[in-house]
């Protein structure tokens, strides 16, 4: 008899697949069932109180008192929904390229028709405080009218310092809005909209908030309510004046995903039963295993600045003349393990390690092993003592 092909001997593995991408995460068995749920009457009164409650309850995860814009979407849908609300063609926008997301953000704008001055970087580090400063410095005239900024860089495992990066903008007297990626860090990273004087924060479903793709979020602080009154980018699908009622009526200017917003009633259920403080110490101690494995290993964590790692994925720089995706390409045949890849400049140089979502310490142990073990397998020499230096960092824990 003819031996079944690899992809069939791989369908019938024991065990489940370990998906270890910065996202999409794994959903929670309580969210898969209720996503499962029978669909009822999105114009009926269940739903709209559905809706009231979900928006009230998302404030404290994004930490703000004030409106939230939840559309069916994704986070590139909120991004746009973020500038076309709040800015006119022309208008000038600071980014700083801190890796991919930033990269598609920037030119998201571009195709907008705004003017776009982009901070270049290495990626390897987040968005520099001190070189906003200067930037404000040199712009008396105040033609920036905002500055967009990615949290939490999905593609390199740097988190940019965001309250410094707002200190920049205080001690320059500058009006510009600051706009605010946290799709890879909301629900996993400490946050504060409000407290940081964020003007929009956006984010998508598929993280932190532990359900599939297809929901995208604005919370609008007041200047940029304020600045979406004399705004003048076209927008239709992305307008926030329907929405930002749905709070009180819990009504959607059109069909919401329904389905969605069971899961996300029920992973708002999960965060709050652990509470968002321990939500987040969780995320910084698998992490610091996580970076703990990776220099065992001998290998290189991405993020450069200490003070930059992110809690919620790590990207691992392969040596030179080492080809990352080789290595993820034998982890997922032999282990059944999905590493993210590397993005943009850094394809093939790199793999990502998510560890994000509702993760235990065991699970991050059997990610862990399986990166150790498909580095043995793929000849890589690496020290099998990593595993080791991360189980003593969830051990002190």
């Amino acid at each position: 008899m003819n031996s079944p092909p690899p992809q069939a001997r791989s369908a019938r593995r024991p065990g489940r697949h370990f998906l270890q991408i910065p996202g999409p995460t794994n959903i929670p068995d309580p969210v898969l069932r209720a996503l499962a749920a029978p669909t009822v009457d999105h114009r009926g009164p269940a739903f709209a109180e559905l809706a009231r409650s979900v928006l009230a309850r998302l404030r404290p995860v994004f930490g703000t008192a004030g409106p939230i814009a939840l559309y069916p979407g994704s986070g590139t849908g909120a991004w746009e929904a973020a500038l076309v609300n709040t800015l006119s063609p022309g208008d000038r926008v600071l980014f700083f390229e801190t890796g991919h997301f930033a990269v598609l953000w920037r030119e998201l704008a571009e195709r907008l028709g705004l003017d776009v001055e982009l901070v270049p970087g290495d990626w390897r580090h987040g968005a520099d405080p001190d070189t906003l400063a200067d930037r404000l410095a040199r712009d008396p005239q105040h033609r920036i009218k905002a500055v967009c900024v990615v949290h939490n860089e999905t593609s390199t495992g740097v988190t940019s310092r965001i309250p410094a990066l707002r200190r920049a903008l205080d001690e320059a007297s500058h009006p510009a809005l600051f706009l605010v990626d946290t799709v890879s860090s909301l629900g996993s990273t400490d946050f504060r909209h409000d407290e940081w004087g964020v003007d929009v924060t956006v984010t998508g479903s598929q993280k932190g908030l532990m359900l599939p793709p297809g929901l995208g979020f604005n919370a609008v602080g007041p200047r940029a309510l304020e600045a979406h009154r004399t705004a003048r980018l076209p927008r239709a699908y992305w307008d926030w004046d329907p929405l930002l009622d749905v709070a009180e009526h819990g009504r959607f200017p059109y069909t919401p995903a329904t389905n969605l917003l069971y899961g996300l009633d029920v992973a708002l259920d999960l965060l709050a039963e652990e509470g968002l403080p321990a939500v987040f110490a969780r995320h910084a101690r698998h992490a610091a295993a996580t970076r703990a494995a990776v220099r065992g290993w001998g290998l290189t964590v991405l993020c450069a600045d200490a003070r930059e790692h992110s809690p919620t994925l790590t990207a691992v720089l392969m040596p030179h003349g080492q080809d990352a995706d080789a290595l993820r390409a034998t982890v997922l045949d032999r282990y059944d393990m999905s590493l993210g890849s590397g993005l943009g400049r850094l394809a093939g140089r790199v793999f990502r390690i998510g560890h994000l979502g509702q993760l235990s310490d065991l699970q991050l142990a059997g990610a862990l092993a399986g990166v150790q073990m498909g580095l043995a397998a793929h000849d890589f020499p690496s020290d099998p003592a990593g595993l080791t230096a991360a189980l003593d960092v969830l051990a002190a824990a």
